[in-house]
């Protein structure tokens, strides 16, 4: 009896270790935007595609890192003088901003938790955030045209307003 009550206990002690290191895994948010990629010269940025309304809003918000050769591309259904902010955002970003043509008519830099917008003095219709100074890191300027995943393309028709 004494064996079993003591194996019991074990198996519970085990179960809660379990449970305390997959805690912040379970917990942790799944990201399931859609997913495209940016050729830029010789680089691939891996692409988290957003284009509704509250996915935008959301951004990169809470997050806590973002990889390196990626980011997030925010579709538009139309060119316009776009404005972003960092509320709630901890990761120092690099935002290019994009025209119609897909070439990079702006690059500013974001700082961390900042409301100060940063607005595009171009009307543009894409806004890809990447982590701060990857652009110049990667040779990559204002004039260059970037190539688009299909699947970015396809985010185009279901931009919203």
């Amino acid at each position: 009896m004494l064996k079993a009550l003591n194996n019991i206990v074990h198996a519970k002690i085990i179960l809660i270790i379990t449970i305390i290191f997959l805690l912040p895994v379970l917990s942790c948010k799944s990201y399931d935007n859609e997913k495209g990629s940016i050729t830029a010269g010789n680089k691939v940025i891996n692409v988290e595609i957003v284009y509704t309304v509250s996915d935008r809003a959301q951004g990169l918000m809470n997050r806590k890192v973002l990889d390196e050769d990626s980011g997030m591309i925010f579709v538009f259904p139309y060119d316009r003088k776009l404005s972003f902010w960092m509320k709630n955002t901890s990761i120092p970003l690099s935002i290019a901003y994009i025209s119609s043509d897909f070439i990079i008519r702006e690059i500013r830099e974001m700082t961390p938790f900042s409301l100060k917008p940063v607005k595009s003095k171009n009307s543009v219709r894409y806004a890809l955030e990447v982590n701060a100074g990857y652009f110049s890191e990667n040779g990559i300027r204002e004039g260059d045209r970037l190539v688009f995943s299909d699947s970015i393309h396809k985010a185009l028709e279901k931009a919203e307003d």
